[in-house]
């Protein structure tokens, strides 16, 4: 089994480095962060991933995944180094290159032997390159290396088994006896394999996560279309996935995407493919089309209560997906944001997210115990995050426990019948239906009104 060094401990690089330990290999992790590291090294995990933790307690218990803060540790025994740092948007929205630069560095100052340097950050094409000339340049002596670019393809809340089960393994470089190595850490998996040149490699992790997000915003236009004309997406979205041409993944209208990669990865590409002279007409469309998803629900809630001014709003999840604590543009939190623009008094829940979502949230924002805390006294209730749980709510409870029944399912995951038999003035995404005019309730009774004007 072979030496592998992993830099730097997010999503990717932790997931990485505990799933190669579990597939036998020696791993060390190697952080900046002094606080992560000593908790990892006691078994406390960063992030919500389902598995990853008891993964990390039992291959640090068999002594193949280990965790420091030394480069020199870290770097100096491995036969691979993979970077796994952030790549974040720049102000033009190009990947920001500053950590894999420094991690660069680093590692040229601690190699001691011949390493595979293997990058696993979003980075933009032709960085491979960059990196292998830049340690070349940075080397205090010559060392042998060779570089190899490895994107991942991991999804959060499904990061582990993605890893374990992989659709694919793709791997660039310019030393094909360093790609086949690379690719050989992953031969247990027993999967599709493709070794290509660096820059085709980059490029198709860009073009995959720029494809998904795309047929995520085909579907949330197909959704504005359906309700113009009375149809259900969720049933067009069914009758297209049996297409195997089309597929059902990725074709759930919503909120939009969000996510720590593809608002960044469609950014980065367009931005990459204007600074070569090209106008990616597509994907500004993919762009412009998730940003209005937001507008959208606004728009529903203005459809029945009018103004928001004053009127108490329910959000529930705030994590930009299910099984996750990561609220990184989240569309929630967006939404969040223009609803207390208008004036709405905020209420929100999320079973995993709520640490992170307090960071960034407006401080008016009352973070709630529980979704029925969330329901008492709000004019609206709306889901935000397809986490299973709300599924199984008590929303016969919720409902009165509501000063108005407006539920703006933003994730389609309800029985629009079930809803509204319990009462509700139901409204998903493109599901043909349409608020009616709701009923007030105070301590008399209930009072029609059409215009739901406050008293």
């Amino acid at each position: 089994m072979s030496r592998v060094c992993v830099i730097g401990t997010g999503y990717v690089g932790l997931v990485t480095g505990t799933c190669f330990a579990e597939l036998g290999h020696r791993v060390i992790c190697v952080d900046i962060d002094s606080v992560k590291i000593e908790r990892l090294k006691r078994g406390v995990v960063p992030i919500f991933e389902p598995g990853l933790e008891e993964l990390v307690i039992g291959n640090s218990a068999s002594g193949r995944l280990g965790f420091t803060t030394s480069y020199e540790e870290g770097v100096s025994g491995a036969e691979f180094v993979f970077i796994t740092v952030g790549t974040p948007p720049d102000q033009d929205g190009s990947a920001d290159l500053r950590q894999v630069k420094l991690v660069a560095t680093q590692i040229a100052k601690s190699l001691q032997g011949y390493a595979v340097i293997v990058n696993k950050s979003t980075v933009p094409v032709g960085t491979a390159e960059w990196i292998a000339r830049y340690v070349k340049e940075s080397m205090e002596s010559s060392i042998p290396f060779a570089v190899a670019s490895n994107p991942e393809f991991l999804r959060e809340g499904t990061a582990v088994s993605d890893f374990l089960s992989p659709s694919r393994v793709v791997v660039g470089s310019t030393s094909r006896q360093a790609a086949e190595a690379v690719a050989a850490l992953y031969a247990p998996l027993r999967c599709p394999t493709v070794i290509t040149d660096p820059r085709t490699s980059e490029m198709i992790k860009y073009a995959s996560n720029a494809f998904l997000a795309t047929k995520i915003s085909f579907i949330n236009e197909m959704a504005h279309i359906c309700e113009t004309v009375g149809a259900d997406v969720c049933e067009v979205s069914m009758g297209m996935g049996l297409d195997a041409r089309i597929g059902r993944s990725f074709l759930d209208a919503g909120l939009g995407y969000g996510g720590s990669c593809f608002p960044k990865d469609v950014r980065a590409l367009a931005q990459l493919a204007e600074g070569n002279g090209f106008h990616p007409q597509l994907l500004h469309s993919v762009m412009a089309i998730n940003r209005d998803q937001s507008v959208l629900v606004i728009k529903k809630l203005e459809a029945v209560l009018h103004s928001l001014e004053g009127r108490t709003v329910g959000v529930l999840g705030l994590a930009f997906k299910p099984n996750t604590d990561d609220t990184r543009e989240a569309p929630a939190l967006a939404m969040i944001a223009r609803l207390c623009s208008h004036g709405a008094l905020v209420r929100a829940y999320d079973p995993v997210a709520m640490d992170n979502a307090r960071r960034v949230i407006p401080e008016q924002v009352k973070l709630c115990a529980d979704p029925y805390e969330v329901a008492v006294d709000s004019d609206a209730l709306i889901i935000a995050t397809e986490w299973d749980g709300f599924k199984r709510l008590d929303f016969g409870r919720i409902h009165s426990s509501m000063s108005f029944p407006l539920l703006v399912d933003g994730r389609n995951m309800l029985d629009p019948v079930r809803m509204e038999a319990i009462g509700f003035s139901y409204s998903g995404i493109g599901r043909g239906t349409h608020p009616a005019p709701m009923e007030r309730k105070n301590g008399n009774g209930t009072i029609k009104e059409s215009a739901l004007s406050k008293a």
